[in-house]
């Protein structure tokens, strides 16, 4: 039977109708709906990431690729007025081993190597290898033979890294390196330490340059990436004024003078009376300063400029030549001394405690009377007394170029009781460093004009200049000059003399008690000071030497102790600069 269509559908039709699209755009509403949440996690991230937390990435990904390689820079010569070497670089080695690179079988072979030729005990090297350490120093600053050495036995695990190490000249005295005191040394870090080395650092050392690189993980520097340069300034070097063979000379004759009189310790400078530039500065004990590691600290304060003395008679030239200057005395102006003198109740003595009589001021300074200098001081009065100290550059630091320059200050003139200007006068309760002493008394030397005391002539090729300032009259400093002459012709600096120049040289004594808590004692400061030619000055010197010993106060005055020690090195300078003697001729 024939079937019509519509009979074939209807059953179909009278089912209950089913909508298909509601559950499948749900489910891409969903779809879509986690894939926007995705997205906004990760823009979110993406901002705080490249926005909130920029910087902290920034600095991991340049600790992983930033690497800065330091250049550097070679630290500056010094050198003499003539052009010697006096400090210099020189390149050593530190020895370093890596411990985990020695197989155990080898271990005994390589400690027993390195102790032979580095001369250290092999159990503390045989610890570091079974330590198997990658990284170990097991000498530092060894030298280029013993580099060498090591270098041919090709030890396992170990290799040699160069350093430069500063080196000095060998010294006057044995087991000292020259101008120690006054050059300082450069430490391990590479910095200056006292004297010259340290005052001159920053000129010296110069500025390390540095390069900043993105490299891969493989060490190569990545193309196209920013690279950073700061370039390296090498240190400049230094010229000083000092003559490397006076100071050697210096040395040895302090040194020999010191034991000689069984003394503490001695100090010299030599200064250019004209331009006050430092010829020698030596001290005595000194030390090695390629060696500092093992010298005693206490070697490295330099007696002349970073410790204070009392300059006893030596002070008598700034006293007369104020009260000179001021009109106040004339070199024949009399006093009567009868050894003693009373100042505010107080009775000060002469050194000698005699009776002097009437004498003139040109007999005070060649006798080194204090009672004249007291008397100097109250005719010329308290507070010109006090301007002549200020004018002579003992009331303020010296301004010398070298590290450590210690000073004490002085109480205003309204503050200075009469006792205690009075025993100023004579270099007692006084207290001064020796370049402001040396440099006082040669106003004197270069026709009343005090020169800045100086170490360094030039920085590299540019010239240094420095200061001075006029302190007296030229006729007075001429005055001055005579009545020192004087000294050395028929007073107390009668052991200074040089033949051919005993009536063409400048001199005077100082002796002076050491205070120890405020107690003078019976040990002394023995001082000499002069210039010479008198008359056309070409050197000034002045030697201390502390708490020499020879059993009596006499033989412990400055012109036993000190005066032949200011004689043999100007001995020495007298050649080395060919001075010639009045009558033979013009000094060169």
């Amino acid at each position: 039977m024939a079937v019509r269509s519509e009979q074939l559908v209807r059953p179909w039709a009278a089912r209950p109708r089913v909508r298909v699209r509601r559950p499948a755009r749900a489910r891409v509403l969903a779809l879509l709906g986690a894939m926007l949440l995705v997205s906004a996690t990760v823009w979110v991230r993406l901002v705080y990431w490249q926005v909130l937390d920029h910087s902290t990435l920034a600095a991991l990904a340049a600790d992983q690729h930033l690497v800065e390689l330091t250049e550097t820079p070679s630290r500056g010569l010094i050198y003499d007025s003539s052009g010697r070497p006096l400090a210099l670089d020189t390149t050593v080695y530190d020895v370093v081993l890596a411990a985990d690179e020695v197989a155990p079988d080898q271990r005994q072979e390589v400690a027993d190597a390195l102790s032979a030729v580095l001369r250290l005990p092999s159990g503390p090297i045989l610890q570091l290898l079974r330590s198997e350490r990658p990284f170990a120093y097991v000498a530092k600053r060894v030298s280029q033979p013993q580099a060498t050495r090591l270098q041919r036995l090709q030890l396992p695990g170990v290799s040699l890294e160069p350093v430069q190490q500063r080196q000095y000249l060998p010294g006057g005295a044995p087991g000292t390196t020259l101008a120690s005191d006054l050059l300082g040394f450069v430490n391990d870090a590479g910095q200056g330490q006292y004297g010259i080395e340290q005052y001159y650092n920053a000129v010296l050392a110069g500025q390390a340059g540095s390069v900043q690189a993105y490299q891969d993980s493989a060490g190569e520097e990545i193309p196209l990436t920013a690279r950073v340069q700061r370039p390296m300034v090498n240190g400049q070097s230094l010229t000083l004024t000092l003559d490397a063979q006076i100071q050697y000379a210096a040395e040895q004759a302090l040194a020999q003078g010191v034991k000689r009189n069984h003394a503490a310790s001695g100090s010299v400078i030599v200064l250019d009376s004209h331009t006050g530039g430092v010829v020698a500065w030596a001290d005595y004990p000194a030390y090695n300063a390629n060696d500092f590691a093992q010298t005693d600290p206490a070697l490295f304060q330099d007696q002349l400029v970073s410790s204070l003395y009392e300059p006893g008679s030596v002070m008598k030239v700034v006293t007369l030549a104020g009260a000179l200057d001021d009109g106040a005395i004339t070199p024949d102006t009399t006093i009567y001394d009868p050894g003693w003198v009373q100042v505010d109740g107080v009775t000060l003595h002469d050194w000698t405690t005699a009776y002097a009589g009437t004498v003139t001021m040109r007999e005070v300074l060649e006798q080194s009377l204090n009672v004249g200098a007291v008397h100097a001081e109250e005719m010329e009065g308290q507070a010109a007394y006090f301007h002549y100290l200020q004018a002579f550059g003992l009331e303020r630091p010296s301004g010398v170029d070298v590290a450590g320059e210690a000073t004490m200050a002085m109480p205003p003139p309204d503050r200075w009781n009469p006792v205690d200007v009075a025993t100023a006068s004579f270099g007692q309760g006084i207290a001064v460093n020796m370049v402001q002493m040396a440099a006082a008394v040669n106003v004197i030397a270069d026709g009343g004009r005090w020169v800045q005391p100086h170490v360094v002539e030039r920085i590299g090729n540019r010239a240094l200049t420095w200061p001075s300032r006029q302190v007296v009259k030229p006729t007075t400093a001429a005055t001055m000059t005579q009545m020192m002459e004087d000294v050395v012709q028929h007073g107390s600096g009668w052991m200074a003399r040089i033949p051919g120049f005993q009536d063409d040289e400048a001199g005077k004594t100082g002796t002076s008690q050491i205070p120890v808590n405020g107690h003078y004692t019976n040990q002394y400061w023995a001082s000499y000071v002069g210039f010479l030619p008198a008359q056309n000055p070409r050197f000034t010197m002045l030697v201390v030497v502390r708490d020499p010993n020879n059993r009596s106060l006499d033989l412990n005055e400055g012109y036993y102790v000190s005066a032949p020690i200011w004689k043999q090195i100007a001995e020495q300078i007298i050649l080395d600069w060919r001075i010639t003697p009045p009558g033979a001729g013009a000094s060169n």
